[in-house]
């Protein structure tokens, strides 16, 4: 095999590679003798087929597979020879591949860089704790409550905010009653969500018997396009009135949502929300470190990789421009901006990226196979029932496994960066913790 660098420029090579005739024969002839062992074709005996009718019949599949075969032989060969680490698949171009001549290929690729390692002791970062009170446990016990909540109907009054009063309506735009604009025995959340803006807001006050005449304008993105923009008058009659009770904090209540006590229930909540406030103490912390490490990192980032990042991005990006629901940072900006923008977010991510996993590397940080199991079964808790499915789907699809491993191998990472950087610990209520960076 002869090898010719033709680029070096930056993290970008390109080799021309050469494999002489006389290989490609012999692995070409080595495959058809295989083949003759096993192929049958009428009139010869297994074994006996001659090497024309086999190169007849099967020359330029074979012919086919050496190629294919000795571009990943010499492609990997040139790698491992040079020490190269690339950043993307090798781009392969064949450039003389005739039957009887030397296999000639161009191999273009760009390399991972050298990245050197911060000082982490370098590196402060503060780590915020916040424990639930007592006010926040029992806010989040009231609420569990009203998720617990019946209808039950009163004695007829007047209707107030959050209650839920029955109604027959009909509803007409320039006069005419339109699909979908009548409803008999509806219940409507006073002043809540579900129906035409400006509707139930405007039910407050009815008392069952009640007539009364609403008048609402559709918004001018309402999903019924006939209808968008448009006003409409309904008539509307009040039938009952229902208001959600809601049980009792007790121990009856504890048991029925299978808890041994009023107390043990507290401890639950309270967990659940010291994990909550660790989860975003942690995503803060975590926050510091990666702008830390990107302060200090500079090296070059692959062009391809900043590409893929970036055109991935900009789909989304897109996509959100087409459906009105831009950032509204990103709101005002020209398209030119707003690329620029985002492909310096892509670069900021692939070097973080590639730093984290250099990381990794160097000091032996391995995800196991017992994390990645305990991965694949939180996943398939997801889906209850459908646990089979989804193994199957893990097994069916490395991807899907390594997509599992990124998060598990980045976290392992980040605590041990954690470990060696200076990290103040810092007392905060919830609300200090829950404020924006």
């Amino acid at each position: 095999m002869n090898v010719t660098e033709v680029t070096n420029e930056g993290l970008k090579r390109a080799y021309t590679v050469v494999v002489p005739a006389t290989s490609i024969a012999a692995q070409k002839a080595k495959r058809l003798a295989e083949l003759s062992k096993d192929v049958k074709i009428a009139g010869f005996r297994p074994g006996k087929v001659p090497a024309a009718v086999l190169q007849q019949r099967y020359g330029q599949a074979v012919m086919g597979e050496v190629l294919e075969a000795s571009v990943q032989e010499a492609s990997s060969k040139v790698l491992e020879e040079r020490g190269l680490r690339p950043a993307l698949q090798p781009k392969i171009d064949l450039v003389n591949f005739a039957d009887g001549a030397d296999l000639e290929f161009r191999m273009d690729i760009e390399v991972l860089p050298e990245i050197p390692m911060p000082d982490f002791s370098g590196i402060s970062v503060t780590r915020l704790k916040a424990t639930p009170a007592d006010a926040q446990v029992d806010e989040a016990l009231a609420n569990i409550a009203r998720r617990q909540s019946s209808l039950e109907e009163v004695a007829p009054r007047a209707a107030a905010k959050g209650e839920v009063i029955y109604v027959d309506f009909e509803g007409r735009v320039d006069g005419e009653v339109f699909k979908g604009g009548t409803g008999q025995d509806m219940p409507v959340e006073v002043a809540g969500p579900g129906f035409v803006p400006g509707f139930s807001e405007q039910l407050e006050g009815m008392a069952p018997g009640e007539h009364r005449t609403v008048t609402v304008t559709f918004p001018a993105d309402y999903t019924a396009t006939e209808l968008a923009g448009k006003e409409a008058t309904f008539s509307v009659t009040a039938k009952s009135l229902k208001v959600f009770a809601v049980p009792a904090i007790d121990e009856e209540f504890a048991k029925k949502l299978g808890s041994e006590s009023v107390e043990k229930m507290r401890e639950m909540v309270t967990s659940i929300l010291q994990n909550e406030y660790d989860g975003a103490a942690r995503m803060k912390v975590k926050r510091q470190l990666l702008d830390a490490l990107a302060e200090r990192a500079s090296f070059e980032v692959p062009s391809g990789m900043v590409d893929g990042e970036f055109n991935e991005i900009w789909q989304r990006v897109e996509a959100d421009m087409k459906a009105g629901r831009l950032d509204e940072d990103d709101k005002g900006k020209d398209e030119e901006t707003l690329k620029a923008d985002y492909r310096a977010i892509s670069e900021r991510r692939i070097r973080l990226g590639l730093m984290l996993a250099e990381i990794g590397r160097t000091n032996n940080i391995q995800v196991s196979r017992e994390e990645l199991q305990r991965a694949m079964q939180a996943e398939m808790a997801r889906y209850p029932g459908q646990e089979k499915m989804v193994l199957e789907y893990f097994q069916k699809n490395p991807q899907a496994v390594e997509g599992l491993r990124s998060p598990i191998f980045e976290e392992k990472v980040v605590d041990f960066m954690l470990e060696l950087a200076k990290v103040e610990e810092k007392a905060v209520t919830q609300e200090e913790l829950a404020k924006a960076d």
